[in-house]
């Protein structure tokens, strides 16, 4: 009987591939071969999945999405979810700094997907998408944070949203240009948050 091929897994691995050249390599080293010596498969099995490398990029974000869900879940099922607002925000934007290895790749692709977005709408989309998904939670939790006196009501949510993202971003991309520790970034966007979220208990 053949063996079942599960799709969705396999275009996984050529992401998961995708990604190793890109942190190591860079973009620009980004091809349907050399992602296909990376995953160990052959270019035609690529270019099954995928037919340009644009579609792969834009699948590779969706897998990026996924694992910092996977993580996330994994946390809540083994010291329970957040419980407050603040420890929700918090949770989301650690996915944003580089503190273990899978973040560090994660971090270093997404700013070449950053530079390279500048010039390619068509994958620029998908990570404008992630990145109002993101917003528009984080300025949900401000909002019920506010409702239980947790943060001050003039408080924009929109713009502490952005203003957060913003951070997390630059703080994360500092600390892979090792202008600074992992550790440092994180104590800087804890004493933000407490800022924001002054009445808040962790």
């Amino acid at each position: 009987m053949p063996k079942r091929v599960d799709p969705h897994a396999r275009r996984t691995l050529i992401a998961d591939a995708l990604m190793r050249v890109a942190a190591d390599r860079g973009l620009e080293a980004v091809s349907l071969r050399h992602v296909a010596a990376e995953a160990g498969v052959t270019s035609g099995m690529v270019q099954h999945y995928f037919r340009t490398k644009e579609e792969m990029m834009a699948f590779a974000l969706e897998v990026v999405s996924e694992k910092v869900q996977a993580r996330l879940d994994a946390e809540a099922a083994e010291s329970g979810p957040p419980s407050t607002p603040k420890a929700r925000v918090r949770a989301l934007l650690l996915q944003l700094l580089p503190l273990d290895e899978p973040r560090r790749v994660e971090g270093r692709v997404a700013i070449a997907f950053l530079a390279y977005t500048a010039v390619k709408p068509s994958v620029a989309a998908a990570l404008r998408e992630n990145t109002a998904q993101m917003r528009a939670y984080i300025a949900d939790q401000v909002r019920t944070a506010q409702a239980a006196g947790e943060a001050p009501a003039e408080t924009d949510p929109a713009h502490a949203a952005t203003a957060l993202l913003a951070l997390a971003d630059g703080l994360g991309m500092h600390a892979l240009g090792e202008h600074y520790s992992a550790e440092t970034a994180l104590t800087v966007l804890d004493a933000h948050l407490d800022t924001l979220f002054r009445h808040s208990r962790r």
